[in-house]
């Protein structure tokens, strides 16, 4: 109860205050404080809470919860605290006016916060959807600016292009979020097909610069090639994966889900993915740069090994999207 919030009830003689506790969308009290709503001893109330869990009317495990409470000799212990159910719960076991003039105004208290914490995030969404639809925009503009004038500031011509790179990252995360990424932009059937012999070859000069244990490379099974061959299947006489940047993502997601070495899965798929575009022609932009930098790369496919199999579809279009002609 570290986000908590305190509303004050006062019991119709007015003499008498309740701190309440609201959180987790429900109002909390202690044993001693329900002792002092329903006016019983603390051996009723306890006995009520007892018969509530065994009847198994309620689940201990959701309705109690242990709040860190200072005591008047100044030590700190954890104390057990009973929501609004089972408040409810005892009022009825008791029949207490009181537990139910609490029930009206806790409901009243709840509903007012439930309000008002619906109106606030509704807010904050519709700012934030505002803010992120403002700074592309912003971004496109500066973006449309370099291209079509020279600023002599070098700092700011840098600044605003960096700003003007990341537009395409804040598209393709505002519709991953949405999910509605699309494969568009891609470059068309592939030129060059890699086969399993080749890869083979390329893993063993990979391991001469790379690989750190004598496991590096070595085949479990038959899955490499079968992620090779898999890329290239065809339904009808159609690729199921027509582009090269399709055929890459998804030789860089076979290769490391499937696990097919005994060390260096992730290395292989990543030198791979790599070899295949450049191959292709595809691994540089029209200006020289990677079209996936390393950083990106690398949390692709950390993010691939973590991945849910239902989650492929999604993985791969990502995958697309920061490696087609747009980027």
């Amino acid at each position: 109860m570290n986000n908590s919030i305190i509303e004050i009830y006062q019991i119709e003689n007015g003499e008498t205050e309740i701190s309440v506790i609201l959180d987790h969308d429900t109002v909390w009290l202690s044993l001693a404080q329900l002792t002092e709503l329903f006016q019983r001893d603390k051996s009723v109330i306890s006995r009520h809470i007892r018969n509530i869990f065994l009847e198994k009317e309620l689940g201990i495990n959701s309705v109690v919860a242990k709040n860190a409470t200072t005591a008047k000799d100044g030590k700190v212990y954890q104390v057990d605290y009973y929501n609004l159910d089972v408040i409810i719960s005892i009022g009825y076991r008791i029949k207490s006016k009181r537990g139910t003039q609490f029930r009206i105004w806790a409901n009243k208290i709840l509903k007012n916060y439930l309000i008002k914490g619906f109106i606030i995030n509704e807010q904050l969404l519709t700012q934030k959807t505002g803010q992120l639809k403002e700074l592309q925009l912003s971004v496109k503009i500066l973006g449309n600016i370099l291209n079509h004038k020279t600023l002599n500031n070098d700092e700011s011509v840098g600044l605003l292009k960096i700003i003007s790179d990341y537009a395409y990252a804040l598209d393709i995360l505002d519709k991953y979020d949405y999910q509605n990424l699309e494969i568009i932009e891609t470059s068309g059937k592939e030129k060059y097909q890699l086969s399993y012999e080749e890869a083979i070859s390329q893993i063993r000069l990979a391991k001469k610069e790379h690989g750190n244990s004598n496991l590096f490379g070595r085949e479990k099974d038959k899955s490499f090639k079968s992620s090779i061959a898999t890329i290239y299947q065809t339904f009808d006489g159609i690729d199921l994966y027509p582009s090269i940047e399709e055929k890459a993502a998804n030789l860089l997601y076979f290769i490391i889900k499937n696990h097919s070495f005994t060390d260096g899965n992730k290395r292989i798929a990543a030198f791979l993915f790599l070899y295949f575009l450049e191959r292709n022609g595809i691994l540089f932009d029209n200006k020289g740069n990677k079209r996936i930098a390393d950083n990106a790369l690398v949390a692709l496919t950390l993010m691939i090994a973590i991945s849910k199999p239902e989650e492929k579809d999604t993985m791969t279009k990502v995958i697309v999207s920061l490696i087609n002609k747009k980027n």
